[in-house]
């Protein structure tokens, strides 16, 4: 990943803390997110592969959806929960041969594979951190579709999380929003940037998180592991959770919460203005009950116009009500804007 940086940074591309920050204009980068086309490195998210004859039918006994019934024109959102239900995790998967990769917040990685590894036991799999080998890129906007094509040499996916392969090992996957996220090889990756980036403006990371934010897509990172079941992160809302492919670790407390009555948490799409930032995992309190959280923050960008958008999960009755504040009962205004799904 040293090279695939170096090689970032020469196109002008300013890092930190692992990721691009942006390259060098990251208001007009943020601009042409909203009305333009944009490529942006997806160094924020890691890449798990599973292999081996028995790779498919391991995942289906450990992931919130159908593994099994995913084809390799398919790629699917997919979650992995702890005994009591919580999400530890969640992925873009899609097949590789007989195996699949997952793409999931980089820096749970290490630990996610660790407990994969925990309950292989006789199956033939194996499990490896691929996300040195594996480079991530997000391409949005009008020209998106052409730039999949230049990067890649396939013609872009049409369905919704349709599935393309090109040379060289390429594999495009449309996402919603009418966006697409290609994984290249490491070897290919160079070569790719230069291609989509002939046609697609760079962008840094935090334009790619804002994008997932406004398309209503949490991704669970370390401040929110163990904190939400899938219903209150909307992950069966986005096509994440088969309700009947049969067990997986939490499946009986995901059913309940499905069909037992009403989920009390969601996810809502939000704007706060002003800085700092709030950060993933702090608390966010309604005006009406000022000494319980009412939620917390799950994922933060900057917003083209100012502020931040976020993903909060609230309490339905707080986030229906009254007002609300994030990091104290007095903090900054936390105003919901409408996603682009309906929640139930």
């Amino acid at each position: 990943m040293t090279g695939w940086l170096a090689f970032l940074a020469a196109r002008g591309a300013v890092l930190s803390n692992g990721v691009v920050a942006d390259f060098g204009d990251p208001a007009g980068e943020r601009a042409a997110a909203v009305s333009g086309s944009v490529v942006a490195p997806l160094l924020h998210l890691g890449a798990l592969r599973v292999s081996g004859p028995d790779a498919v039918a391991f995942l289906h006994g450990q992931l919130t959806n159908d593994v099994k019934g995913m084809g390799p024109d398919r790629a699917r959102y997919a979650g992995y929960c702890t005994p009591k239900g919580r999400l530890l995790a969640n992925f873009l998967a899609w097949r590789e041969g007989e195996g699949v990769v997952l793409a999931l917040a980089r820096e749970l990685v290490p630990a996610i594979g660790k407990r994969l590894r925990m309950f292989v036991l006789r199956s033939k799999v194996t499990i490896a951190d691929a996300s040195d080998e594996v480079v991530l890129l997000g391409l949005a906007g009008p020209e998106a579709a052409r730039a999949v094509q230049a990067a890649t040499g396939a013609g872009a996916p049409a369905a919704p999380m349709g599935v393309a392969r090109g040379a060289s090992g390429a594999v495009a996957i449309r996402v919603p929003g009418g966006r697409f996220v290609i994984a290249v090889p490491a070897e290919a990756a160079q070569g790719a940037w230069e291609s989509a980036a002939s046609v697609l403006r760079p962008a840094g990371t935090p334009v790619w998180e804002w994008l997932e934010i406004r398309n209503g897509l949490t991704l669970v990172t370390a401040p929110t592991q163990d904190e939400l079941v899938p219903q209150m992160a909307n992950l069966e809302l986005v096509g994440g959770v088969s309700f009947d492919k049969g067990c997986y670790p939490g499946q009986e407390v995901v059913a309940r919460s499905q069909y037992l009555g009403k989920v009390k948490r969601r996810t809502y799409l939000a704007h706060v203005p002003g800085a700092p930032p709030p950060r993933p995992g702090e608390a966010v309190f309604a005006s009406g009950a000022p000494d319980q959280p009412a939620g917390i923050i799950v994922n933060v960008a900057p917003a083209p116009g100012g502020g931040c958008d976020v993903l909060a999960t609230l309490h339905s009755a707080s986030a229906e009500a009254g007002e609300l504040h994030v990091g104290a009962p007095e903090g900054p205004r936390l105003t919901i804007l409408p996603l682009p799904y309906a929640l139930p």
